[in-house]
C-alpha cells in the first residue's frame, strides 16, 4: 500500500515539475515572440526586420545597425538585432529558426556559406520572407540581394598601400614580409577574393620595382575568430616565435583583428617595425593612426551597408523585385586625413 501510495505521489510530482517547465517554456516564448513583435520605443510599425549577424556587439555592426534602423523607421518598418536581446551566445542558425519562427517581415544576415545557411535561407524564402544578406553572401540560396563591399577593389587598395610602404619606409631583411590575416572559420569567398587581389596588385608592381623597393614576400594566416580570446592567441603566436619571423607588414580584414593586432604591437615593443594596415574606423582605430601605430584604415561606408539593406527590402514590397546587389562605399584614412575624417565625424554628430 505504502509502495502505490508512493508512486502515486512520484507521479504527481513529475507530472507537477513537466506542467511547470511547460508553462516556463510558454511562458518564455509569448515573452520573445513579443518582444520580437513589438517595438520598444511603443509605435506600431508596417513592417519588421531582423538584423543577425556574427559579432553583434562590436562597433561596426552597431553603427550598420543604427543606420538600418533610421532608415527602416522612415519607411514605416523596424529592425531588430535579436542577439542583444538574449542571454548566452547563440549560433547565427539559431538566430536564423528565431526570426523565421517569429514571422519576421525580412531577415539581414551575416549569412556566408556556413553549414545549413543555405538551407534557412531557404526554409525563410518558403515562408515568404525575403533575405538579404550583408557583407557575406550566400551564392547558392534563395537570398533576395546581397550588399557588400567591392571585395576586389578592397584588396587593391591594400596592394597599393602596401606598395606605397614598400617604396617609401625602411625594411630591415631582405624581403619585405607581408602577412593577410583571415578568418579560418569563414566559408565565404570575399576574403579570398581581396587577399587575391592583394596578390595580384603586388605582382603587377614587381615589373617596374626593380630599385625602388625589396621583393615584397605575402603569406596568409588563419585567425581563430570564434571569440575574442582566441583571435588574441592566433595574433599573439605571429609576435612570439622570433623577432625575425615577425611580419613587417599585417593586413587586417575585420575590425576585431585590427584592434587585436594594434593592441600586440603596442604590448610587445614593436611599434614603428611592424606597420599595420587595418579595417574600419572606430575611435581605437582612429586613435591608433594618430599615434603613428595603425599605418592606415580602410573604412567602409557603414551608414550605406545599413540603408542599402533597408532599400532592397522596401523596394521589395513596393514592386515585387529589387536589385541582387548593392555595394557599399571604402576610402583610405591615415595620418594625412584622420584630423579632416574626425572633423568630419563631428559635424555629423
Amino acid at each position: 500500500m505504502n509502495n502505490k501510495k508512493f508512486n502515486l505521489i512520484s507521479i504527481w510530482v513529475i507530472t507537477g515539475t513537466l506542467a511547470v517547465l511547460t508553462g516556463l517554456l510558454l511562458i518564455f516564448f509569448i515573452a520573445f515572440s513579443g518582444s520580437l513583435s513589438s517595438p520598444h520605443d511603443d509605435v506600431t510599425y508596417g513592417k519588421y526586420y531582423v538584423l543577425i549577424t556574427d559579432n553583434p556587439g562590436s562597433s561596426f555592426w552597431q553603427s550598420v545597425y543604427s543606420s538600418s534602423l533610421e532608415e527602416a523607421k522612415e519607411q514605416n518598418a523596424y529592425v531588430e538585432m535579436i542577439a542583444e536581446n538574449l542571454s548566452g551566445d547563440y549560433a547565427m542558425t539559431d538566430l536564423m529558426e528565431m526570426a523565421i519562427a517569429a514571422r519576421a517581415d525580412g531577415i539581414i544576415v551575416t549569412a556566408g556559406e556556413a553549414d545549413g545557411m543555405t538551407e534557412l535561407i531557404e526554409k525563410a524564402y518558403n515562408a515568404g520572407i525575403p533575405v538579404i544578406t550583408l557583407l557575406n553572401d550566400n551564392t547558392n540560396s534563395e537570398r533576395l540581394s546581397f550588399v557588400g563591399v567591392g571585395n576586389y577593389n578592397l584588396g587593391k587598395e591594400y596592394g597599393k598601400l602596401i606598395i606605397d610602404m614598400a617604396n617609401f619606409r625602411e625594411f630591415a631583411g631582405e624581403t619585405i614580409d607581408v602577412t593577410v590575416l583571415l578568418d579560418a572559420g569563414s566559408e565565404d569567398s570575399g576574403q579570398n577574393v581581396l587577399a587575391a587581389a592583394i596578390q595580384e596588385a603586388i605582382e603587377k608592381d614587381i615589373p617596374d620595382a626593380v630599385g625602388r623597393h625589396k621583393p615584397i614576400a605575402i603569406s596568409l594566416e588563419a585567425v581563430d575568430a570564434s571569440n575574442n580570446f582566441s583571435v588574441e592567441e592566433s595574433v599573439r603566436k605571429l609576435f612570439v616565435s622570433g623577432k625575425e619571423n615577425i611580419p613587417d607588414i599585417i593586413v587586417c580584414l575585420n575590425e576585431n583583428d585590427t584592434n587585436s593586432v594594434y593592441q600586440a604591437v603596442v604590448d610587445y615593443n614593436e611599434v614603428g617595425r611592424v606597420n599595420i594596415l587595418g579595417y574600419y574606423d572606430s575611435d581605437a582605430i582612429l586613435k591608433g593612426i594618430e599615434r603613428d601605430v595603425i599605418r592606415a584604415t580602410l573604412s567602409i561606408d557603414t551608414g550605406q551597408l545599413g540603408r542599402y539593406c533597408i532599400d532592397a527590402l522596401t523596394e521589395y514590397y513596393e514592386t515585387g523585385n529589387t536589385s541582387q546587389y548593392f555595394t557599399a562605399d571604402s576610402y583610405v584614412i591615415d595620418k594625412t586625413n584622420v584630423g579632416e575624417y574626425r572633423k568630419g565625424e563631428q559635424h555629423d554628430q
